[in-house]
């Protein structure tokens, strides 16, 4: 079913489907990850229904952000949040197959690249069945793909910023540094102190030189249970 949320009360709103493109709380721990910088360009692989591209403009307006999605319901649903927002001239979602180059924009065309990929291999049995779980599994586009189309559309220096699974980090470190992805800066993700990092952040350089930055995790919630303040800066609760 169709619905609409605000990022913030009275601020920018974004259409979804509580069935098929459910926000979720990656995309937003995504959004406040990247360095950004005015007049980027910015690419979304596997872009959704433009949420994450939403929220990078809630931290710089001055951004452009292409997304690139290969279902035509999410393409719509994006272009309704553009308009909804005046944004059409900076929150553009192409209908794309990242798997064929054919239909990617320009190489070398964009300084930032941002996804939240699916987690699974195809088979893995871990996502859920149905057109969810289908998002949440590498049906349509494996970690190589994905890494191999960032490479070609980012110049080089351009960044690459994605969250992922911990369980796969290792095969994804060695995917990325295959396709001239140096990784530069780590954040691990977790319910709380004392618990295993279930997430990771990872941002990379097209091109550029080793040198990892492990940095400080991202906390969920503190001691009590209550969500960290750097949880409700994530969630925009700080404007409400």
């Amino acid at each position: 079913m169709e619905r609409w949320d605000t990022l913030w009360p009275g601020g920018w709103t974004f259409c979804f489907d509580d069935g098929a493109f459910k926000p979720s709380t990656d995309s937003f721990l995504l959004g406040s990850f990247p360095p950004l910088r005015k007049n980027w360009r910015v690419c979304d692989l596997g872009a959704g229904t433009g949420l994450l591209g939403l929220l990078l403009l809630a931290r710089e307006p001055a951004l452009t952000v292409t997304g690139l999605e290969l279902s035509p319901a999410a393409c719509a649903l994006a272009a309704r949040t553009a308009a909804a927002n005046d944004l059409s001239d900076r929150l553009v979602t192409l209908p794309c197959d990242l798997r064929e180059r054919s239909q990617l924009p320009q190489a070398g065309s964009f300084d930032l690249a941002v996804s939240n990929p699916p987690y699974f291999p195809a088979g893995s049995g871990r996502a859920a069945a149905g057109s969810r779980g289908d998002a949440r599994t590498e049906l349509t586009c494996t970690m190589a793909q994905l890494c191999g189309a960032a490479s070609y559309l980012l110049r080089s220096g351009g960044q690459f910023c994605l969250v992922h699974r911990t369980e796969r980090l290792a095969e994804l470190l060695e995917t990325l540094r295959r396709c001239r992805l140096e990784p530069k800066a780590l954040r691990f993700v977790q319910k709380n102190g004392t618990s295993a990092p279930s997430l990771v952040l990872l941002a990379c350089r097209k091109d550029g030189r080793t040198g990892l930055t492990v940095q400080p995790p991202l906390l969920l919630q503190n001691a009590d249970g209550t969500e960290t303040e750097e949880l409700r800066c994530i969630y925009f609760k700080d404007k409400g």
